[in-house]
């Protein structure tokens, strides 16, 4: 099933249910959907999908630190409420020890050897490990096993 056929079962049973947050999360997902069909990209893939998912989740992410920082919880809830229901969309993450083992393996497929490689691994790893782990966690691991 196509993520935006997913996203509009989800949307109805949400109404049904009168589920105020999984409204407010599917809407932001159908709605980013929609402006992607709009901007002439008539073939969506799913690594689109997927870094439209990662993008809406990190603007979540973004407000509620501003929220946090300004003790507005109020606010800081929805933000965690949406993020729950974008995140049900996206891969499972992998963990931090599961990242540094793929990055290991990555840089001895590719036969990097110091820092000046970063740009050869970080074009496989963030294909690679795309939707299951961040780019800026991805760059700190690679930086760090790289300078070593």
């Amino acid at each position: 099933m196509s993520l935006e056929l997913e996203i509009m079962a989800k949307l109805k049973d949400a109404m049904k249910a009168k589920d105020e947050a999984a409204l407010r999360g599917l809407r932001a997902i159908k709605a980013a959907l929609l402006l992607m069909k709009t901007s002439g990209n008539d073939q969506i893939t799913k690594e689109d999908e997927l870094k439209m998912l990662q993008k809406l989740v990190k603007q979540r992410q973004d407000s509620l630190a501003i929220f946090q920082q300004q003790s507005r919880a109020d606010l800081a809830e929805k933000e965690i409420e949406e993020i729950k229901i974008i995140e049900q969309f996206l891969p499972k993450q992998m963990t931090e020890d599961e990242i540094k083992i793929a990055i290991k393996e990555i840089i001895s497929e590719v036969g990097a050897t110091g820092i000046q490689d970063l740009g050869k691994v970080m074009g496989v790893a963030t294909k690679k490990l795309a939707g299951r782990a961040d780019g800026k966690i991805i760059s700190g691991f690679t930086k760090e096993i790289l300078s070593a």
